[in-house]
């Protein structure tokens, strides 16, 4: 199975799923857009990267509302449930179905003035995963941010092992299936922020972090 039609066949629960399996999704998705230095009025340009239905556009949207968002997705069922979330507000968002990890990403070199993603980047493998920085890097313009909103691992095997506990724990209790959790290749927090370093971003940081999951992200200079 593709990873569109895998995700494409989870579309339709997704967000109670997603919202479910971890501790506290209000806090995760609002670190995204808290400590941004953008005004609320200015007209952004930007990408979610592996958007899904939307929930984090969303979040985005609202903070900042006129800007103007483009949500990428392997799933098209994905993309078609983001469509029907925000169709009242027809020229504000775009979306495009591609895998980002393995095509370029839309728009100009230095187009974006944000470039988000969560629940997304933690699919790709670590080298992968590099190379989408870069590439993120590459699209936006002098000044904008990057901010990943994902699952880590732990920094020693002990507290990896009471992460991966308390993550099944709630996993099971959200029925997410159990394809979803093996589709995962886990990196620490210290290792993503290093690789994001080396991709060439500037005040690189974590704003948000609650049992495996957490908020980082850095600024193009």
């Amino acid at each position: 199975m593709t990873g569109g039609a895998f995700f494409g066949e989870a579309a339709r629960g997704y967000d109670r799923g997603c919202r479910r399996s971890m501790p506290d999704p209000d806090g995760f998705y609002g670190a995204v857009v808290e400590g941004l230095p953008f005004g609320r009025d200015e007209e952004l340009r930007v990408l979610d990267l592996g958007a899904g239905t939307g929930l984090l556009s969303a979040v985005v949207a609202e903070k900042f509302p006129v800007a103007r968002i483009t949500l990428v997705d392997v799933s098209e069922e994905m993309l078609r449930m983001a469509r029907r979330r925000f169709a009242g507000y027809p020229d504000r968002f775009e979306f495009r179905v591609m895998d980002y990890a393995r095509e370029s990403l839309p728009g100009e070199p230095g187009g974006f003035d944000l470039i988000v993603s969560a629940l997304s980047v933690h699919h790709l493998a670590h080298g992968d995963r590099r190379e989408t920085f870069e590439k993120i890097h590459v699209s936006l313009r002098s000044g904008g941010w990057f901010v990943n909103a994902d699952q880590i691992s732990g920094e020693t095997p002990e507290v990896e092992h009471g992460y991966h506990e308390e993550h099944m724990r709630r996993a099971h209790g959200a029925h997410v299936p159990a394809e979803h959790m093996k589709a995962v290749e886990h990196a620490t927090l210290r290792e993503q922020m290093t690789w994001l370093r080396e991709a060439g971003f500037e005040e690189v940081e974590c704003c948000y972090e609650k049992s495996r999951f957490a908020v980082y992200g850095g600024r193009k200079s």
